[in-house]
C-alpha cells in the first residue's frame, strides 16, 4: 500500500455556514484505471496516486466517485486523504473482491445518512451480490449515499455508477433501474448528483435518456431527467473526450465520463482535467462546481 502525505495546512478544514441556504460544492468523477501489474514506470499505480492526491488537493474536490479501484487503491486512498470518508464495495463479492464504484466525501463537510446507502448491482436481482443481466458478462454496480450538508444543512443524494461497455442493453436498462432507485429512495425531490463511466458518448440512449428524453428508452415514472455539467457550460466545445487510453491524439478520444445534477442547480464550472504524460490514469477526470439554491418552501418564501 502507498499513503501520499500532504502537509497538514493543505487539507481542508471545516467549511462556514452558508448565510443563505445554498449548497456549493465541487465533485469530480475519475476512472482511476485498476492496478494492472503490466503497468509499469510512470504508468504504475504506485506512482499515478502520488498525482492523484495531489491533483484532487489541488482541484478542491470535496465529493468524488472513482470507478475501476480495486481494494489496494482504494485503501491507499483513504490512508492519503484523512480527511474523507468512503463508501463502496468490492463488485465481486460485496466486501473486497473486485472492482469499486465508490464515493469519497469530505467528513468536514458532510455526514452521511447511515440508512441512506449502499451499493446494487445493475442487474435484474439488483441485491444479489456479483449478479449480472442484460448480456453484460461481468458484475457492474451503482453505490449511492445520502450526505448532509454541514454548511447549508441541505440533504444531497450522490449516486456512482460504472456502466457496462460492451451491452448497449445493459447500459439502457441499468441507466433505467437507477433512475427508478433514486425517485424510490429522493421522494422528498432533494439535490442530486449521479456521476461515473458511463462508457457512453453524449448521443448515446443512456444519456438522452439521463438528460429527460424519456422517448428514446421508456418512460420511469417520477424521473424528468438532469443537467448534463460540461454540455450546459460547453455544448460547442470538440476537445471534450476523456477515455484516452494513455494517448493525448484529440481524434482519439470519447467523452464517456460525466457528471449530472439536479435540473435546479446552477453550473458554475465544468472541466475535464488533461494533463500530459505522464498521465495519472488511460481516463482523464471530469469536474464541475455546482451550485443548489435553498428550496422556496424551506426559505419561508
Amino acid at each position: 500500500m502507498t499513503a501520499c502525505e500532504e502537509p497538514e495546512d493543505e487539507i481542508p478544514k471545516a467549511v462556514a455556514v452558508s448565510l443563505d441556504g445554498a449548497m456549493e460544492l465541487s465533485v469530480m468523477t475519475f476512472n482511476i484505471r485498476y492496478e494492472n501489474q503490466r503497468d509499469s514506470g510512470p504508468r504504475a499505480w504506485r506512482e499515478r496516486v502520488v498525482g492523484i492526491v495531489k491533483m484532487l488537493r489541488r482541484e478542491r474536490i470535496e465529493v468524488f466517485g472513482i470507478q475501476e479501484g480495486l481494494h489496494g487503491q482504494v485503501a491507499d486512498l483513504r490512508a492519503s486523504l484523512p480527511d474523507f470518508d468512503f463508501i463502496g464495495v468490492g463488485r465481486s463479492d460485496g466486501e473486497k473482491r473486485g472492482e469499486y464504484a465508490g464515493i469519497f466525501y469530505q467528513s468536514a463537510r458532510f455526514s452521511a445518512d447511515k440508512s441512506n446507502q449502499g451499493t446494487m448491482w445493475l442487474s435484474e436481482t439488483p441485491d444479489k451480490v456479483a449478479s449480472t443481466s442484460w448480456g453484460n458478462e461481468i458484475p457492474r454496480v451503482a453505490s449511492w449515499v445520502r450526505l448532509r450538508d454541514r454548511s447549508s444543512g441541505q440533504a444531497l443524494w450522490v449516486i456512482n455508477s460504472h456502466l457496462d461497455h460492451k451491452s448497449q442493453r445493459s447500459r439502457n436498462q441499468s441507466a433505467k433501474l437507477i433512475a427508478s432507485k433514486l425517485v424510490e429512495m429522493n421522494q422528498d425531490d432533494e439535490p442530486v448528483i449521479w456521476l461515473g463511466d458511463f462508457n457512453a458518448t453524449e448521443w448515446n440512449p443512456v444519456l438522452r435518456f439521463i438528460k429527460g428524453d424519456l422517448s428514446v428508452l421508456g418512460v420511469v415514472e417520477g424521473f424528468g431527467g438532469l443537467t448534463e455539467t460540461f454540455d450546459e457550460l460547453h455544448p460547442s466545445e470538440k476537445k471534450r473526450g476523456t477515455l484516452h487510453f494513455w494517448m493525448s491524439d484529440p481524434n482519439r478520444q470519447w467523452k464517456v465520463d460525466h457528471i449530472f445534477a439536479s435540473k435546479h442547480a446552477k453550473i458554475l464550472e465544468a472541466d475535464v482535467i488533461r494533463s500530459g504524460e505522464p498521465y495519472l490514469s488511460d481516463h482523464f477526470p471530469v469536474k464541475a462546481r455546482v451550485r443548489f439554491p435553498k428550496k422556496l418552501s424551506e426559505a419561508g418564501g
